[in-house]
């Protein structure tokens, strides 16, 4: 059991029961096109309940759900189904909500969503092309700050200057990298390229880190094989700016809870304790604001 409290900021929940909700990646004939076959996750429903349960020797203390209704008409839907969660069970803590913010009623969501939940914190766009640099995108993206919303970014690191660009471009507008930008080879050429997107990303002081999602890669992973990765992005964007996470259920396809988390903690065991509880939950709690 991990020593120190930890607030999970990428966890996904499911309901294919549910009708207005759509979760393209849990249909039954899904491939993932980076993961393969992830039909061991695909049960019909996955929520708080089951997680509280699965994690409750992890010193898990808050939960923050990144949207996983890829595919519902009605993105505000899932807000609306997870604050019923929350109220029943007290989780999720935060929301990261789904929107196009390249659409032109993107305002009219962004509210919605705010009025469905006191708990969303933030916004996530699964886009596609070269969104970074788009006009539109960069329209909605704008309205972030006014909703006082985080960006959860996916981005690999190709894109990275961009995203510093965008992140420069609204400098009040915290950005987080999800998933450490998605290393997706283990290969020394890979890391080195890696390295250089993270090192122009970290440029803009708005963005943030979130070290989650590595052992999609890294299937056999162990506590070394992730030390250069995790380490880099620590080094890279400083203690103050990179917070864990884990990617659940999805990476329950390449461990279980509580290894993921003490490995985390055992990576950082030469870390102050200040240091320790900075990417465990204080710098979390302050980017979602979850006190």
């Amino acid at each position: 059991m991990a020593k120190l409290p930890f607030i999970d900021t990428h966890v996904h929940f499911y309901d294919l029961h549910r009708k207005d909700l759509v979760y393209s990646w849990l249909q039954p004939d899904f491939i993932h096109p980076l993961l393969g076959d992830i039909d061991g996750i695909k049960t019909l429903v996955y929520a708080a309940d089951a997680f509280l349960s699965e994690t409750r020797f992890a010193n898990v203390s808050k939960v923050v759900h990144v949207q996983a209704a890829i595919g519902a008409a009605d993105p505000v839907a899932e807000t609306v189904w997870l604050e019923e969660l929350a109220n029943r069970t007290g989780c999720p803590n935060g929301i990261v909500a789904h929107a196009d913010l390249a659409d032109p009623r993107v305002e009219e969501v962004l509210e919605r969503h705010i009025d469905a939940s006191s708990r969303v914190r933030g916004i996530r766009d699964f886009a596609e092309g070269d969104y970074l640099v788009s006009f539109d995108w960069l329209r909605g993206y704008r309205l972030l700050e006014r909703f006082n919303l985080v960006c959860d970014l996916d981005c690999s690191w190709e894109d990275m200057g961009k995203a510093r660009d965008v992140a420069l471009k609204f400098p009040n507008t915290p950005l987080v990298l999800e998933h450490a930008g998605y290393p997706r080879s283990r290969t020394d050429e890979y890391f080195s390229d890696w390295r250089r997107g993270l090192t122009a990303l970290a440029e803009a002081e708005n963005t943030w880190c979130k070290i989650s999602g590595l052992g999609m890669f890294d299937r056999r992973w162990t506590t070394d094989s992730l030390r250069r990765w995790v380490m880099a992005c620590i080094e890279i964007f400083g203690v103050e700016r990179c917070f864990f996470a884990t990617n659940w259920p999805v990476d329950r396809l390449f461990s279980s809870y509580d290894p993921l988390v003490n490995a985390y903690e055992e990576l950082i065991s030469d870390l102050t304790l200040a240091e320790r509880e900075a990417l465990f939950f204080r710098n979390a709690t302050m980017v979602y604001r979850l006190d």
